[in-house]
């Protein structure tokens, strides 16, 4: 459904996004920011999704300056390359830019939307407490939020939904998150381990899954979508 263009981010580099045009009745825009991994097939498959509810979509490839081009597999060489990128090579401020790019080429059509996976989900939550121009934000298992950003109170309606599983993101941390009380954001547990949204992943969970993208969906319905 959906196809790469070329945008020009904040720091004058030029950078592949995927786009997608909503189906039927136009609800509003979505940033949807990628795994560790790149813009897979996996992430372009959620953009044609979100698409075909009625969502104008923009997935950065965030990584397009380091390594252009960039999509992993979840082992290996691949995997290793991916944390490299993450965590020493891209910086994570720089993640936050391009995603407020994405929302100001959207804000002029209606409500925008974030949501974000694994490496995503940290940059939707950090920019629901950072940028004003968002309805809503839906954050999938961030290693950061329970940690870096636990303190900052989201400025618009938010979801963040991790498993209670994940090996890489500690169920204390998400408890001390929900114990913080912010009145603009609500955690999910799920009975599920890391990426249990992705089907290409060993610890995918369909009834996880499915639950939170009810969820997410159910939110920005509420918030104008």
């Amino acid at each position: 459904m959906g196809q790469m263009i070329r945008m020009t981010m904040s720091d004058g580099a030029e950078i592949a996004v995927y786009h997608a045009e909503p189906e039927g009745a136009r609800r509003g825009g979505l940033v949807l920011i990628q795994e560790i991994f790149g813009v897979t097939d996996h992430i372009r498959d959620l953009c044609d999704e979100y698409a075909a509810d009625g969502y104008e979509i923009l997935a950065p490839s965030l990584y397009d300056r380091e390594h252009p081009g960039f999509e992993a597999d979840y082992t290996g060489p691949d995997f290793d390359r991916a944390v490299e990128l993450a965590r020493k090579l891209h910086p994570f401020d720089l993640s936050l830019k391009d995603a407020q790019t994405c929302i100001d080429a959207l804000k002029a059509k209606g409500p925008v939307f974030i949501t974000g996976y694994c490496y995503g989900g940290s940059v939707a939550w950090a920019m629901a407490g950072q940028s004003d121009d968002l309805a809503a934000a839906s954050s999938y298992y961030g290693s950061l939020v329970p940690t870096m950003f636990a303190d900052q109170v989201p400025k618009c309606a938010t979801i963040a939904h991790f498993g209670r599983f994940d090996s890489g993101i500690p169920i204390e941390g998400v408890e001390t998150l929900i114990a913080k009380g912010h009145p603009t954001a609500q955690i999910f547990i799920y009975e599920a381990g890391h990426g249990f949204n992705s089907d290409r992943r060993k610890d995918y969970h369909e009834p996880s899954a499915d639950l939170a993208r009810e969820r997410t969906l159910a939110l920005f319905k509420a918030c104008g979508g």
